[in-house]
C-alpha cells in the first residue's frame, strides 16, 4: 500500500522557490499530481475550496477524481475568502467545521484538509483544531523577509479503513506553527483517537521537524509506541532541508514496521512550497 501526505499549499506553481503565475492548463495542478502518485491513502493540507485564488475549484473533489478515490471527505477549518495580504475575511453564518464528501457541491468557499481512501471506510470522524492566540512572523513564499501572520483554525479528519488483515486507523492533520501550541495540539489528536481500531497512522504537515513529532506523541499518558516510517526533507521543495511533513505509526512492533516499509520518498512536484511524502507499505 501506498500512503501519501502533501501540503498543497492550494495549488500554487513553484518554480526556484517562487510562485510563478497559474495557466488553466498547467500539469502541477493538486488533483494531476495526486492522480500521479498512484497512493491507496492520501492526505492533503492547505486545500481550497470555491476560492478565487485557486479558481474557484472544489481541489478536493478534484483531487478524488483524478486519483480515482471513492471514499473520502474534506475537512473545512476555514469559512471564508481568502484576501491578498490580509488573510481570511471569514464567513460570519457557516459553521466553524465543515465536513464534505461526495455527495455534497456547492456552499461557501473553505480552506481545509482532505483524507482519501481506496479502501472501504468503516467510520469518519472530524475534529476541529482552534488557532493559537498569538501569530509568528513568518517567511512566506513570494515576499521578502519576515511577514506577521496570524495563526488559523485547522482540522483533522480520521478514518477507519478495512484492511485486509482488519481494521485500522488513519488520520489527516494539520498543525500550527506556533510552538508549543502544536505539541498541544497533537497531543489532542493523540487522545482523541485512542478509542479506534488500531494500529494508527498518523499522516501531514506537523510544522515540527525531525524526531520532535514522535518525542511527543510517546510522552507523558502516550499510547505508543510511535514510529516514524520515514525521516526525508520535504520543506522548501526547490531545496529540502528539514521535515515538517511526516507518516507515524502506532500498534506495530519495531520488527514489524522495518519489515514493512518498502521505501519512503519526497519526489518533486511543480506545486507547493512543501514536497508529498509518499511511503510504501506491505501488508
Amino acid at each position: 500500500m501506498r500512503f501519501v501526505t502533501f501540503n498543497v499549499l492550494h495549488g500554487q506553481a513553484m518554480a526556484g522557490g517562487r510562485p510563478v503565475a497559474r495557466a488553466g492548463g498547467e500539469p502541477g495542478r493538486p488533483a494531476e499530481v495526486v492522480g500521479g502518485l498512484r497512493a491507496d491513502v492520501v492526505a492533503l493540507q492547505e486545500v481550497d475550496r470555491g476560492q478565487e485564488r485557486s479558481g474557484r475549484v472544489d481541489q478536493a473533489r478534484a483531487a478524488a477524481e483524478a486519483g480515482g478515490f471513492g471514499e473520502w471527505r474534506y475537512g473545512a477549518a476555514v469559512h471564508g475568502r481568502s484576501v491578498p495580504g490580509e488573510g481570511w475575511a471569514l464567513d460570519p453564518g457557516a459553521p466553524e467545521l465543515g465536513v464534505y464528501g461526495p455527495g455534497d457541491a456547492g456552499g461557501p468557499p473553505a480552506h481545509g484538509v482532505v483524507l482519501m481512501s481506496r479502501l472501504p471506510v468503516r467510520q469518519w470522524r472530524a475534529r476541529r483544531l482552534p488557532p493559537a492566540p498569538v501569530g509568528l512572523p513568518l517567511r512566506v513564499a513570494g515576499r521578502r523577509g519576515l511577514v506577521p501572520v496570524r495563526d488559523q483554525p485547522r482540522a483533522a479528519l480520521a478514518a477507519v479503513l478495512a484492511g485486509g488483515q482488519g481494521p485500522f486507523t488513519v488520520v489527516a492533520l494539520h498543525l500550527s506553527f506556533v510552538p508549543g501550541w502544536n505539541v498541544r495540539q497533537l497531543r489532542a489528536v493523540r487522545r482523541w483517537i485512542d478509542d479506534l481500531p488500531r494500529p494508527h497512522l498518523l499522516l501531514g504537515d506537523f510544522n515540527l521537524t525531525g524526531a520532535a513529532p514522535r518525542a511527543v506523541l510517546n510522552g507523558p499518558r502516550g499510547t505508543g509506541p510511535w514510529r516514524d516510517l520515514a525521516r526525508t526533507a520535504t520543506y522548501p521543495a526547490h531545496r529540502p532541508r528539514v521535515q515538517f511533513d511526516h507518516v507515524l505509526a502506532a500498534g506495530l512492533p519495531a520488527d514489524t514496521v522495518r519489515a514493512a516499509v518498502r521505501g519512503a520518498h519526497a519526489p518533486a512536484v511543480p506545486v507547493s512550497d512543501h514536497r508529498p511524502l509518499v511511503v510504501d507499505l506491505d501488508g
